[in-house]
């Protein structure tokens, strides 16, 4: 068996036990299967094994906490009007980037990722608040990254 059909069996697989979790005994924590996924994508990414563990944890938490803050800076800005939601954003980005400089944090597109997982929660969940889609996503980006 080559090693791209063995990887394609071993991925397939993981990805119904992982579906599976998350849609049943996992659902009552409005966990999310595409944040676990985008979590685990990241972990390749990042090299895989322990340290894309590691990576991938420390930095997509980082980035939906970052996240977070922007879209909690949105009402404060509303003297910008139509802006409010672009400078947010814009600041959260520039946060990251700059976060770069501490190595534990240097990943940026893994940080993005996070930022990104939870900014799309909160826009597509139902009554999902800053506060209230945070942990759910923490929580989904430690199982995928696992």
């Amino acid at each position: 068996m080559s090693l791209l059909i063995a990887l394609s069996i071993s991925i397939g697989l993981l990805a119904i036990v992982a579906t599976w979790l998350f849609l049943g005994p996992l659902a009552a924590f409005n966990m999310q299967i595409w944040q676990a996924f985008i979590a685990w994508a990241s972990h390749f990414h990042n090299g895989g094994k322990s340290d894309g563990v590691q990576k991938t944890a420390i930095c997509m938490t980082f980035g939906a906490l970052v996240g977070m803050a922007s879209v909690m800076l949105i009402g404060p800005l509303g003297a910008l009007g139509g802006l409010a939601a672009p400078v947010a954003v814009g600041i959260g980005a520039a946060v990251i980037v700059l976060a770069a400089h501490l190595p534990i944090l240097s990943t940026i597109p893994s940080s993005v990722y996070g930022f990104a997982s939870v900014a799309g929660l909160i826009l597509l969940g139902k009554d999902m608040s800053p506060e209230k889609a945070i942990l759910p996503t923490i929580l989904s980006i430690i199982v995928g990254a696992g």
